[in-house]
């Protein structure tokens, strides 16, 4: 898992997401009412690589965000993680402390590969 989560408020223009991305070096941005909030999507570098495909150079980060966020909780076994990933077909999960529901990190299926190559 990334700890910490690099977010966006849903308003936010896709195009600004993206720089986050770049800057950061990420491939996911939580979208939160508020810095820290309880996550409300979340906008993957696939997102951002349709979009432009479709030509639409002004949408949020809600309309650009795929379905409501795929959680996974902070003391879940990896293996859960992968099963969620794979049910739903992600890249990426928000990780979520268990007691609050507040995002913790983000863990990705490169981090999964590396977890279950023996990293």
């Amino acid at each position: 898992m990334h700890h910490g989560v690099l977010s966006c408020g849903p308003d936010d223009a896709l195009r600004d997401v993206a720089a986050i991305m770049a800057n950061h070096r990420v491939h996911a941005v939580l979208i939160a009412e508020r810095q820290g909030g309880r996550p409300l999507g979340l906008v993957s570098d696939l997102d951002v690589a349709a979009a432009a495909a479709r030509g639409q150079d002004n949408v949020t980060a809600r309309e650009a965000a795929g379905a409501e966020p795929v959680t996974v909780a902070s003391d879940a076994p990896v293996q859960d993680a992968a099963r969620l990933m794979s049910e739903h077909g992600v890249s990426h999960l928000v990780v979520v402390e268990s007691a609050s529901g507040y995002p913790a990190g983000v863990i990705s299926t490169l981090d999964v590969a590396g977890i279950h190559g023996g990293r």
